[in-house]
């Protein structure tokens, strides 16, 4: 993890996220990138060479004036930080981003959602996840100290989660955090206890990583069932596996990952599918 990226809109939710990034950027000598997406009204935002716009030089302005003020903050410490302000959708501006600067996490904070806001708005946070190609932690409280000794990682155990369960593993053990593997069994996609056990085995029987538990837990559904697996463990971290667009695995019941990044009161990681 040499560079993480954090988008801020210079709210308190995004400040968590950057406290958050410092502390594994310390611990692994990593650079930050802070990256600004205006807030412009969609009739400017159209315009082409539209920062040259009077309207567009003041939010340029604004931006600027505040990140002068988020970068005399204590707690940035030595950490080298590169700030940038984008004229873009924030989701265009972080994956444009993400492959110009070579980024290997984003981290942001979220609001959160419920009930008519989560159904008719939404949230940058939702399409980040989404749209993504590399690891999204999100941050919804403040973290005095970011240290992740259990980490819950979701799964349907399929072939094509592979790839970012390995993604999961390599996070994991840069955080020094025991990993969880959970199965969460539904009525409506009921496995045996001896079916799930050889869907698990055969899954991890190659992986070289062994600072891991194998686990199954019975819900009604799936999002809850991580949530109810991760207070039993006491865990501080859940990870689960995207597919972006197209939404989570036929093993998830619509988009797990972002409604556990709207409702569970912890961080959350996801993992593209790729």
């Amino acid at each position: 993890m040499k560079r993480i990226l954090v988008p801020t809109d210079f709210s308190s939710q995004a400040e968590n996220a950057l406290k958050v990034a410092v502390e594994i950027a310390t611990k692994h000598n990593s650079e930050i990138y802070l990256l600004h997406s205006l807030d412009m009204p969609s009739q400017i935002r159209g315009v082409q060479n539209n920062a040259s716009m009077p309207e567009s030089l003041y939010f340029i302005k604004l931006a600027e004036k505040s990140f002068e003020a988020l970068l005399k903050k204590d707690y940035l410490g030595p950490i080298e930080i590169h700030e940038a302000i984008g004229h873009d959708q924030i989701y265009s501006d972080i994956n444009r981003t993400v492959e110009e600067k070579d980024i290997d996490l984003i981290v942001m904070g979220s609001h959160g959602a419920n009930g008519i806001k989560e159904l008719f708005i939404g949230s940058n946070t939702e399409k980040v996840v989404r749209t993504a190609n590399i690891p999204v932690l999100v941050i919804k409280n403040e973290h005095t100290d970011f240290n992740i000794k259990d980490f819950v990682f979701a799964t349907d155990f399929g072939e094509e989660s592979r790839w970012s369960f390995t993604q999961a593993q390599k996070f994991a053990k840069a955080m020094d955090a025991k990993m969880h593997l959970l199965y969460v069994n539904t009525p409506a996609g009921f496995k045996t206890t001896e079916q799930a056990n050889k869907l698990m085995q055969d899954f991890i029987k190659d992986s070289k990583e062994e600072n891991h538990t194998i686990n199954i837990h019975n819900a009604y559904s799936v999002e809850d069932g991580i949530l109810q697996f991760a207070k039993m463990k006491g865990a501080k971290l859940i990870g689960t596996s995207t597919h972006g667009r197209r939404g989570l695995s036929h093993f998830f019941n619509g988009s797990i990952s972002e409604d556990l990044v709207n409702h569970a009161n912890m961080p959350v990681i996801t993992f593209r599918i790729q």
